[in-house]
């Protein structure tokens, strides 16, 4: 592994306050007024994207300015209630996502591929954020026979972030969230560059929520999960991971500037469709549920044609 402690950079800014937002939960959502909202569920425990899906009410404490990336935020006192639910940040605040690729021990097995000494890293498009409770829409370009599931750990920036050491890449996590890294398998077996193949718009739902790293000091122990059509189709612990959450902001951050709001996708565990026997690609009327442990939560989204 080429990624060290001990790394030389250029700049290197001193660590940052451990400090924490007032939220430990985050959501994104439309009310029932139709304005955009912030803040943490009422409820602890719930899965929001489960009971989205059920059509439970979600009662959320609002926090001022909508926004997590903003640490001094308080709550406000207001209760709101989800009427449509939002990305945890908007396209605009994550900009272009940074994407790890072959990151899971298992993952590279079933591939039959060595495992890299170096993050294979490749870009999505803002526009491939969606919410975590809408329709995966595949366009008229994406075969019957190749749109692919890749549950994620996405990593969400908090401060600006460049050239800083392992020791201290977590001082610039805001916190956790679950991304699926939707893939069209034909296209990207004809091309050496990933963008295409997995940056088609909604190819990124992202939610339903962002864990604090006050809830979540040590992102190895999350647990991830693919289900499709009721099968289990990944099951994955983020300890099988190649290249550890801090090595990865670390080595994104070299000579890159990682604004607040900025989104890092971290690899998938084994279970992908196209390592099936038979393949099993995502098709109209399936049902994708992706989730991650520790309050991240779970993703319903069906499958759709344009």
């Amino acid at each position: 592994m080429t990624i060290s402690n001990d790394s030389k950079t250029n700049g290197v800014k001193p660590s940052l306050p451990t400090n924490h937002p007032v939220w430990k939960r985050w959501v994104r959502f439309r009310g029932k007024d139709g304005e955009i909202y912030g803040g943490e569920p009422v409820n602890a425990n719930i899965d929001v994207g489960q009971a989205i899906e059920k059509n439970f009410e979600v009662a959320v404490k609002v926090v001022a300015g909508g926004s997590a990336l903003d640490y001094d935020a308080s709550f406000t006192g207001e209760i709101k209630v989800i009427d449509q639910l939002l990305s945890p940040v908007s396209q605009k605040e994550a900009g272009t996502i940074r994407c790890v690729g072959l990151n899971y021990k298992e993952h590279a097995a079933e591939m039959k591929m060595t495992l890299p000494k170096t993050p294979t890293v490749f870009l999505k498009a803002e526009t491939c954020i969606a919410s975590a409770a809408d329709p995966i829409i595949l366009p008229p370009n994406v075969a019957y026979d190749e749109a692919d599931y890749e549950v994620e750990l996405a990593v969400v920036i908090g401060r600006e972030c460049k050239n800083v050491l392992v020791s201290e890449a977590s001082n610039y996590i805001l916190g956790y969230s679950v991304a699926n890294d939707v893939t069209a398998r034909k296209h990207q077996e004809q091309t050496s560059q990933w963008s295409y193949a997995k940056g088609m718009d909604g190819f990124c739902p992202l939610g339903p929520c962002i864990v604090s790293t006050e809830q979540i000091p040590d992102a190895a122990i999350l647990n991830l999960k693919t289900s499709l059509n009721g099968k289990i189709m990944q099951n994955g612990s983020a300890d099988d991971m190649i290249f550890s959450i801090p090595e990865i902001v670390s080595y994104l951050s070299q000579g890159h500037t990682l604004l607040p709001g900025t989104v890092i996708i971290t690899g998938t565990p084994c279970g992908i469709g196209i390592s099936q026997k038979p393949p099993q690609f995502l098709q109209p009327g399936d049902e994708l549920r992706v989730s991650i442990s520790h309050g991240i939560g779970t993703q319903v989204c069906p499958i759709s044609r344009v």
